[in-house]
């Protein structure tokens, strides 16, 4: 996910997207550790994913 659509969404659907993405990558940790992932890269993506949805949050936050 691209830093501008994570702009777009409101906050509301901000919180819930991220909130499904920490889920998603528990769970891709826990699959790994019994069976490695085809793409172990998409943990990767997942971490960024969600501090780039966390720094959209603050800076919402701060600005307020």
């Amino acid at each position: 996910m691209k830093i501008q659509e994570v702009r777009e969404l409101s906050t509301n659907e901000l919180v819930e997207r991220l909130q499904t993405e920490v889920e998603k990558l528990h769970q891709m940790r826990l699959n790994h550790a019994i069976t490695p992932l085809e793409n172990p890269s998409l943990i990767k993506a997942a971490r960024r994913d969600i501090a780039r949805m966390k720094t959209v949050l603050r800076q919402r936050e701060l600005n307020k």
